[in-house]
């Protein structure tokens, strides 16, 4: 039997060229390249989000156009060749297995078809994939979603991919998403997105297309305990505690929706709104339907009362989980927020006299970039303590030094300067201490003709049912809460305005 040689293959005439050549280089070349990055990331696990960027985008693309290559090489050589020479069958085009070159075209156009077709399935199925991937959202534009990346990564939804609230379920969301995603990645390349990003509130889908697929309304969530340790802004960092009864859902289970918080996605009631601003934040009118016995109240802002025209002509939205959860996933706490929590996980040492304070009035200001911001925590700190307590400086060294990585810990999960992104850009509107939040509709000013109003009582969400110094706890139950009472206010004044106006300067 003769001895197959590699040099006994030969392919048509046409295919010699170096058009063809470059095309198959590339394509070869390319192959291989696939096979050794897909061998790195399966095997080993290395390359991160520009490896999968790569493997599974670039190198096919190269394939393709090497593949694309060869037969437009072979077809300007056939035309050449035909043009030098004269033939009785001008213009046909004539097939014979019987000849070498022709069988092995075939056979190996046939396989390298089969293979190419077989590679491009699983390449377009990982491709998307890839692009749905929390790796490809969060790290492939490093600079500009950072903040959302780190965010995320730190609230509860760290388990839910980014593609299952911003683009969801259907062909059609999924087609807007990646048009819109064509200028985003413009707008990186060319480096003129904005900073801070812009929230995209007007084109997220409805929560019942999203949240609901996990948070369903007939899931009736009960009350919850919720407990707050603060820190006072003196030399003691005084701990001021808080336990809240949260009602979020009703007293007793058999009641469903029909009390508590929730209950404005209640199946049975609907609440319209209409919004003067972009980000929802001015609220002047509010309408409450009872879809069940058909009672209609119309509440409006006093103090910002819209003319007929207004009404029939601005937008009316419904209410759903959003507009009180708008910041579920990409949440940056206030420095009064993330240094008591570092204070309470032992990351800040209590010890230190006045930490707290001297966290506060180093987070007030504005840096330019994270290094600058990390650099002047470590300065301040230490200089602060050798300055003012010289003994306890010298003696606490250890302590100091973790404090510093705490207060710097915190700032990187919560303060961007690069992006210009901390937590008074983008207003959160659960709760009612550092924006307006709940406070937007219920501030005993939206009333209906009948004088109706929707209350601003702070019993309506939640009950106090322990505060003060630990040592002088003031305890309440389930069942009887306490009035509130707020630390360094012998006069009350927090009750005469929204807590907003003093908790938003903080910082």
């Amino acid at each position: 039997m003769k001895k197959f040689k590699f040099g006994d293959l030969k392919l048509p005439l046409s295919f010699y060229n170096y058009l063809s050549y470059i095309g198959t280089l590339v394509a070869i070349v390319g192959l291989f390249m696939f096979i050794f990055l897909f061998v790195i990331s399966f095997f080993f696990s290395e390359g991160g989000a520009y490896l999968g960027l790569v493997m599974w985008m670039v190198i096919p693309s190269f394939i393709v156009m090497g593949l694309i290559t060869i037969p437009i090489g072979m077809f300007i050589k056939n035309k050449k060749d035909k043009k030098n020479v004269v033939s009785d069958t001008k213009g046909s085009v004539t097939i014979n297995f019987n000849e070498p070159r022709t069988r092995n075209a075939f056979v190996i156009f046939g396989i390298g078809s089969l293979f190419f077709l077989l590679l491009s399935a699983v390449g377009s199925y990982e491709a998307f994939h890839y692009t749905e991937s929390v790796e490809f959202c969060g790290t492939l534009c490093h600079e500009a979603m950072k903040p959302e990346y780190v965010a995320y990564h730190n609230s509860s939804h760290a388990k839910v991919s980014c593609v299952e609230c911003h683009v969801g379920n259907g062909a059609s969301f999924y087609a807007r998403s990646k048009l819109a995603g064509l200028y985003q990645v413009y707008a990186v390349a060319t480096n003129i997105f904005s900073r801070p990003i812009t929230t995209p509130i007007s084109h997220l889908r409805p929560a019942q297309e999203t949240c609901e697929e996990c948070h369903w309304p007939e899931k009736f969530y009960s009350r919850q305990l919720v407990q707050n340790k603060h820190y006072l802004q003196d030399d003691e960092n005084t701990e001021w505690d808080i336990s809240l009864q949260m009602k979020t859902g009703p007293a007793y289970s058999a009641l469903g929706l029909d009390e508590g918080i929730h209950w404005h996605i209640n199946p049975d009631i609907r609440v319209e709104y209409i919004a003067t601003d972009s980000l929802r934040t001015s609220i002047p009118w509010v309408k409450y339907t009872n879809l069940k016995t058909g009672e209609v109240k119309v509440f409006e802002d006093n103090e910002s009362k819209l003319s007929e025209e207004q009404v029939a002509s601005m937008g009316k939205r419904k209410m759903d989980c959003i507009d009180c959860h708008n910041r579920p996933s990409h949440d940056y706490q206030t420095p009064s927020n993330f240094i008591n929590n570092a204070i309470t996980a032992g990351n800040i040492s209590k010890e230190l006299p006045g930490i707290k304070l001297l966290s506060m009035e180093i987070l007030a200001n504005t840096f330019t970039s994270t290094d600058t911001a990390l650099a002047f925590i470590d300065s301040e700190v230490r200089n602060y303590y050798s300055t003012n307590y010289e003994e306890l400086y010298a003696e606490k060294q250890d302590l100091i030094t973790k404090s510093i990585k705490g207060i710097q810990d915190e700032f990187e999960k919560n303060i961007f300067p690069e992006m210009g992104v901390k937590w008074d850009v983008y207003p959160n509107h659960i709760g009612h201490l550092e924006f307006d939040g709940c406070f937007r509709c219920h501030n005993d000013q939206h009333t209906t003709a009948d004088n109706q109003v929707i209350s601003k009582d702070c019993n309506l969400c939640h009950t106090i049912i322990a505060q003060g110094v630990p040592d002088t706890l003031q305890s309440g139950s389930i069942f009887k809460s306490l009035e509130f009472v707020h630390p360094n206010d012998e006069y009350q004044s927090w009750k005469d305005m929204n807590c907003s106006e003093c908790h938003a300067q903080l910082y």
